[in-house]
């Protein structure tokens, strides 16, 4: 039965019209409300802005996590104060509090990374886990490039009511409308989500998931790509090959990749499948190796001028929920 819902998908994928800049499965949505929000942020050549709303009619308090991968994907952390019905914007270049107040977290200027907001209650070592019922967290994310094209999203949400299953292929199709060039896949891979801690953990060793690539033409024809593997981790990092040595089954780990030569990374980084020169088609990665963690991806393209979209799959691995569209 899986086999045939994944051959279904794939093929419902295939006769969407090509004119969207990138498309996905298991979208993210928060619409509904979550009690944690994470999203991705990029201060290279970039501004990057968290939104976030408190959609309840009572006062929240909010743990603001940041995780920069330029520096061995090290937390800053603080906490902020919501009224009911409460909207903050929070600007990545200089974070300020709700009340506008300086909230103490500074990141250097090409820091890029991870942006997790959990509902708690209490604050610093008082603070405790948020009743799941209390799912009242909405909000989004925006990048915004200085060669003038934007990123803007959902922040991928969790939801505690989602019956457990463990989804192991993710797809998302890619294509050269209006002149893409250029490719952003990202992987948020995060442990002790949701509402049994105060705080997530992204280390850069000890989470992480490994993925068989394939990419498919328009004419369904597989090109088979390399093993690759997410974590909050830079080419630069000095425990890259202790990471390599622990899962064993790639020789690349990244935060971000781009898709191929002929959509490479933004930023110059590794690729998904080196050598392949598709400019049209989709993308599908089936995990073969994981520390259980909870991974959300996100899908840039851009034109490297003014035109750029992102958009967003969600997957929680083995038997952690997932929140549905």
């Amino acid at each position: 039965m899986k086999s045939i819902l994944k051959l279904s998908l794939i093929a419902i994928l295939l006769l969407l019209p090509v004119q969207a800049f990138a498309g996905h499965f298991d979208i993210s949505e928060t619409d509904s409300g979550s009690m944690q929000l994470s999203s991705f942020f990029d201060l290279r050549d970039r501004e990057s802005f968290v939104q976030v709303t408190n959609t309840g009619s009572i006062p929240a308090t909010l743990h603001i996590q940041v995780f920069n991968v330029d520096q061995d994907c090290n937390e800053n952390n603080f906490y902020d104060e919501y009224t009911g019905n409460d909207t903050h914007n929070y600007n990545l270049r200089n974070i300020l509090r709700n009340d506008g107040n300086p909230s103490g977290v500074v990141l250097p200027e090409n820091a890029y990374g991870i942006v997790v907001i959990t509902s708690v209650l209490g604050v610093g070592l008082d603070s405790v886990p948020l009743i799941p019922a209390n799912e009242v967290l909405i909000g989004n994310f925006r990048i915004l490039d200085n060669n003038g094209y934007e990123y803007r999203t959902n922040s991928a949400g969790y939801d505690e009511d989602q019956p457990q299953q463990g989804n192991d292929s993710f797809t998302f199709n890619f294509n050269s409308e209006a002149g893409v060039t250029l490719s952003d896949i990202i992987n948020i891979t995060l442990d002790d989500v949701g509402s049994d801690s105060v705080e997530v953990v992204a280390d850069p060793v000890n989470q992480w998931v490994a993925f068989d690539v394939n990419i498919f033409d328009l004419n369904e024809v597989a090109f088979s790509c390399r093993n690759v593997i997410f974590a909050c981790i830079d080419q630069d990092n000095p425990r890259l090959e202790e990471l390599l040595e622990v899962v064993g089954d790639a020789s690349v780990a990244s935060f971000e990749y781009g898709i191929n030569n002929a959509v490479p990374h933004s930023k110059g980084g590794e690729l998904l499948c080196p050598g392949n020169v598709i400019s049209e088609g989709f993308v599908n990665m089936q995990t073969i190796n994981d520390d259980e963690s909870s991974t959300f991806g996100f899908v840039g393209l851009n034109n490297g001028n003014g035109r750029g979209s992102m958009d967003a799959w969600l997957s929680e691995n083995l038997e952690v929920p997932t929140q549905s569209p």
